[in-house]
């Protein structure tokens, strides 16, 4: 890095676009969150933050890393659960970068985890870590973000994938109920639609429905918050129904990548109810998996309390990007 290089890093979900600089060492400086839904396009946010911090790809070296909650493997980028559109090159040309990478924000993540320090995390249930063996994250947030981390070539290796829409599997009764009633809204059932915000207001309305009891207007926060100090036996069951579902899908990444270096949970959503969650029902269904239940109860699960594993990915990425690029010099 010259010292009039910028390097930029970003974390854009569906709610929140998280923008910040980074030095050499890939600390982060001069951090803004943006709501989303106040601004037209990312372009239009980009815009505010280069003026707010007087940055100007025309006349200065500068380098970004966007990690965004969609698939990013063509130009055009169309994000999932926003209505954002955008040319990568477009984006690139108009703000003047000099270098523009753009990584699914679950990536982003995946190069986080070798980085997290033990108070950045917060371990659920047995299992110990096996250095160099696979690693598998998934969040619940506003959608379902799954990626993977694997050893090769003596380094770490971040696999992508939008595996949060892989088919949503019931194994008991109330499941099937849950998803029977998801079936009169969607044509296929993914993951996503329990193991979300969106999620859990579907779960506790399929409960109700379920249970036959009049269907409250509560938000996901509400629906959580209820649950916690136990004053809706319907929230309650709802917020148990989530963590058992995530422990489901959670024990079926571990199962198909080995993952014994560990599970980690992202997202917004669980950090939220640590302690609830370590009681739930979730470590119980992560490692109900019949004849591999020795399996998964070998495999180790985490929940990333860093508020900012989106930026730390972006920042390691970027910044391995400028060496690999100076050593080709």
């Amino acid at each position: 890095m010259t010292v009039n290089t910028i390097n930029i890093v970003a974390d854009i979900g569906g709610t929140n676009l998280r923008i910040a600089m980074i030095d050499e060492l890939g600390n982060t400086q001069n951090l803004k969150t943006y709501q989303c839904s106040e601004y037209p396009s990312l372009r239009s946010v980009i815009d505010d933050y280069f003026e707010l911090f007087s940055i100007n790809g025309s006349k200065q070296n500068v380098n970004a890393c966007l990690a965004i909650a969609c698939p990013v493997d063509q130009d055009l980028i169309d994000m999932t659960n926003l209505p954002w559109s955008f040319s990568k090159a477009k984006l690139k040309a108009d703000l003047s970068f000099n270098k523009l990478y753009m990584i699914n924000d679950y990536t982003a993540i995946a190069w986080s985890i070798n980085s997290l320090d033990e108070w950045q995390k917060y371990k659920v249930g047995g299992g110990e870590v096996v250095n160099h063996k696979p690693i598998a994250i998934c969040g619940p947030g506003t959608g379902l973000g799954v990626a993977n981390v694997i050893w090769g070539n003596d380094q770490w290796i971040s696999v992508g994938g939008e595996g949060g829409h892989s088919d949503y599997a019931p194994i008991n009764d109330v499941e099937v109920a849950i998803l029977n009633y998801l079936k009169e809204k969607y044509s296929r059932v993914s993951y996503e639609q329990l193991l979300s915000g969106l999620g859990i207001e579907q779960i506790y309305q399929a409960l109700c429905h379920y249970r036959d009891v009049d269907t409250n207007n509560f938000d996901a926060a509400e629906i959580s918050n209820r649950a916690i100090e136990k004053t809706c036996d319907i929230c309650l069951e709802t917020m148990e129904q989530f963590c058992k579902t995530l422990g489901s899908f959670a024990g079926n990444l571990a199962l198909t990548t080995a993952s014994f270096g560990g599970v980690y949970i992202a997202g917004g959503i669980v950090p939220r109810f640590l302690e609830f969650f370590e009681e739930s029902g979730f470590r119980r269904r992560f490692e109900a998996k019949g004849r591999f239940t020795h399996f998964n109860a070998k495999i180790p699960t985490f929940v990333i309390t860093e508020s900012q594993p989106g930026l730390i990915g972006a920042s390691a990425f970027l910044i391995q990007q400028n060496k690999n690029e100076a050593l080709c010099l």
